[in-house]
This record gives C-alpha cells, structure tokens and sequence, in this order.
C-alpha cells in the first residue's frame, strides 16, 4: 500500500543524510549564466521570425513552409531533453552549455549561406535545435541544484532571460536586416550566441559536503541499482524514465502543458505579419516583440516572487493554471486589435500572460517531482512536448495559407491554451482531493491538512508529511532509487 501511496504523490523526499542546495552563494552567479543561455533559447526561435518575410521572397515559401524553421528549432529543442539530462548526469552542466553555445553559433553562420529552405530547416532547425537544448537542460538543471527555498525566485530570474533577450534581439535584428540583409544578419546573430559558452563557465557544479552517511547511502543505493537491474538497463531508465507515467500529478502536468505549447509560439511568429497586415509601418510591427519582452522581464521575477509567498506555493499548480487561462484569453481578443495601439495593449497583456507562465512551467515540474527526479523528469516532458512545438506553427500557418487571415490562428491558439488551463485547475482540484482521501485510508485516520505549511508547497508538504508518518523516505521500489544527480567537473 505504501508503494502505490508513494508513486500517487510523486515523491522527491528529503531526509536529513540528503545534501541541502545552499540557497545562495555562487548560486546567484549561476543564475545569471542560466538567464543568458535561457534568454538565447527561448528568444532565438521568436527573433528570428523578424527575418521571415525577406526569407519567404528570396526563397519562395509558403506561410507553412517558413513556420517550419522555428517549429523544427522548438522541436528539437524539446525533443533532445532526454538526451541533455544523460549528458548532464554524466558530465556536468558547465561542458554541455558550453557545447550547446558552439553549436547554436554554428547553426547561425552556417544558415548564412542557405539556398533552399530544406538547408534552413537541417542548419537552424535541427543543429541550432540542438545547441538550444543543450543550453535549456543544463540550466534548469543546475538551478535546482543551488536552490530550494528560494528556487522559484531563482527560477523566475532565470527563465527572464526569454524577454530580455526578445526586448533587444526583436529591433536589433529589424535594424541589422535593413543594413545587411537576412544572411548577414544571421551571421551576426551566430556571433553573439557564442556569449553562451561564457554562460556556460560560470556554472561551476555544486560541491557536496564530506558527509559520510551520504556517501554510505549514495554506494548502497548504486550497489542496489547495479545488481538489481544489471548496467543496460539502468543506463536505459536515465535515458527515458516511463515510470513517471504511474504518477497522476504527472500526468495532469504533462496534458495541460502540452496544450498550452500546441499553442505558444504561433501568435509569437506572426505577431509582426499580422501587424503590417494592418497596416502598421515594419519597425513599428517589429517593436511589438520588444513590448511584450520589456513587460516580460519584470512578469517573471516579479512571478516568482508571488509564487514564492506562503499564501501561494502550497497552491502553485492552481496558480499556473490560471496564468494559463489568462494567456490565451488575450489570443482570443487579439483579432478585435486593429489600431497600432490596441495592439500595443495585447503585446502588453500578452507579455503578462506569457511571462506568468513560462515563471511557472518548470517550477511546477520541480514542485511535483522534486530534485532528484526533475531532471529525468523534464527530459521525458521536453520529447512529448516535441510533437505539439512542431505542429503548431505550421497549423498557424495553414490556417493562414487557407483563409488569408491572420485571425483564425488566434482564435485557434486561445481556445487550445484557454482549455488547457481550465484542465489543469479543474484536475489539479481533484488530484490534492484525492490525496487526501488515499492518505485518509492509509493511516486509518482523517487527513490533516498540509496547505499550513510555510514556504513550501502543497506537493512538498504531501511529502514531508510521507516522510513524518512513515519513517521512511525512500520509495521502496528501485526506480527511484537514484542518488541525487551532481555535476563532476
């Protein structure tokens, strides 16, 4: 009974022989080299989206055909999570930043010379893909080594790098395509996305306190693992864990996030056309990025900090389903925008929205997985999310292609994203419910309520209550088992 109790409730337990983040120090020097990583992989795919136009008349491409290079780029950066968390359980976070900065300037210098869009799709798509991914992984990663009362802060910090980045990125690369064309300007941008390898050293890995009972435990549990399982097959579970399917808190996570990626990056993409679709002048359209990046950078720290308050961390999933729904309301209403300044409004509501959101995503991963199963954990979510990220761009711009207006892709984007967020409040109500009900029956006694607890949230106070009742914070089953993931340069 204990098993089935400890996979409902995702546990990640902390027990006092397990290392504690230092919640400071050096860590705020990583978080300033995860904002530059973060910023250029999440800011890339909507900057480039300037260049588009001149690239669909040089090349002669359809609507479709040109959402594909920042569809197949989102895509394999999602795709390669599991790949990213292997190479940074084994090597580290500073090496694998620092490689995924060579290859995204790779990516850029190389699609310089493109001819086709297939050499688009294979330079910036699936190699800039790549270096993105390795960029994101490592970051997210190596923050939740640092911190843990303060990681939502942290988190917010970090994952501000996105808009502030677009805030420059968007006008920079409109001024740098009037004065060197789309080829130059992607020779440029391959320049300045080298700064990621100085993101990179500054992630020095985490040194573990001399601690003989952690050292006891960690040789045990590999003992365990080795014999248990046999090397193949352990190597293949730290490659792609489906035991994260056993967890129903996972699962509504994984169902309401991959809707609201299904729905993104659409608007992002064609918020510039759809501008001068209206009539509004191209650096006007263009600074409509910058506005929603400038209001960006301020949402995201500003989120974090909401999220870490003790009235709403025990409630952060609700929290994040509501910044969802908020999100793709403002899609919905984006085609009654007609005026440079109405739209000027939504870029705003639409940086609030966003920014929300993208604070939470991976906070409310951690918060249901804890550390040590987060990094498996957001390989697995990054591959589903692949498929959605690929397909929703280019359905955008389908929908474009067919009806010659940019207003059915929003209405399409809202709804999708509006639904996800509702699902996730509305599961997320019946999942702590049904927590409570199963903890109820286990210990033969009414349920005491967790939300009490100051500073963490309500999955966090689910498993230190495990831990109190039972006396054990290890979940029985070998699958997580794992010691905790550490850097080793």
């Amino acid at each position: 009974m204990f098993f089935l109790f400890s996979r409902i409730m995702s546990p990640a337990p902390t027990d006092a022989t397990e290392y504690k983040p230092p919640d400071g120090g050096w860590g705020w020097v990583v978080v300033v080299g995860a904002h530059i990583s973060i910023g250029f992989a999440y800011s890339t795919p909507k900057a480039l989206s300037i260049f588009f136009k001149d690239i669909q008349e040089d090349l002669g491409a359809s609507y479709s055909e040109i959402a594909w290079i920042s569809s197949i780029m989102l895509a394999v950066m999602y795709a390669g999570g599991p790949v990213s968390s292997v190479l940074v359980k084994r090597f580290g976070s500073r090496p694998i930043v620092i490689v995924g900065g060579l290859m995204c300037g790779v990516s850029m210098v190389t699609a310089s010379f493109g001819r086709s869009i297939v050499y688009l799709y294979l330079s910036i798509g699936i190699i800039g893909g790549c270096g993105l991914c390795f960029n994101l992984n490592a970051s997210l990663t190596i923050i939740s080594k640092y911190f843990l009362t303060k990681r939502p802060l942290a988190n917010g910090l970090a994952m501000a790098g996105s808009p502030v980045f677009l805030c420059f990125l968007a006008p920079l690369n409109q001024f740098l395509l009037g004065d060197f064309g789309w080829r130059g300007s992607l020779l440029i941008l391959g320049g300045m996305m080298l700064n990621c390898c100085v993101a990179g050293a500054l992630m020095r890995p985490v040194t573990l306190p001399c601690n003989p009972a952690v050292q006891k435990n960690t040789e045990k549990t590999s003992k365990h693992n080795v014999s248990k399982k046999g090397r193949c097959r352990s190597n293949a579970r730290k490659f792609l864990d489906l035991s994260f399917f056993k967890d129903r808190g996972f699962i509504i996570y994984l169902i309401g996030n991959t809707m609201f990626i299904f729905g993104a990056y659409a608007p992002i993409v064609f918020l510039s056309a759809y501008a001068v679709s209206q009539g509004v002048e191209e650096y006007s359209a263009a600074y409509l990025l910058s506005i929603m990046g400038f209001v960006d950078m301020f949402v995201r720290p500003g989120t974090g900090l909401i999220a870490n308050s003790k009235w709403i961390r025990p409630r952060i999933q609700y929290f994040f389903g509501f910044a969802m729904v908020f999100n793709g309301a403002c899609h919905l209403l984006c085609p009654m925008m007609k005026s440079y300044a109405f739209l000027v409004g939504y870029a705003v509501f639409f940086g609030i929205g966003f920014g929300m959101v993208f604070a939470l995503i991976f906070e409310c991963l951690m918060d249901l997985m804890g550390n040590q199963r987060f990094p498996s954990a957001v390989g697995l979510v990054t591959i589903i999310e692949c498929f959605p990220m690929l397909l929703g761009p280019p359905t955008a711009g389908l929908l474009v292609d067919i009806f010659q207006d940019y207003k059915y892709l929003f209405f399409m984007c809202g709804a999708v994203i509006m639904s996800g967020g509702l699902f996730l409040i509305i599961m997320n109500i019946y999942h702590y419910h049904m927590l409570e009900k199963e903890k109820a029956e286990h210990n033969g006694a009414p349920s005491q309520n967790v939300e009490n607890q100051d500073g963490v949230s309500l999955s966090e106070a689910q498993r230190e209550s495990t831990t109190q009742t039972n006396g054990d914070p290890q979940d029985p089953s070998p699958d997580d088992s794992e010691p905790d993931v550490t850097d080793h340069f």
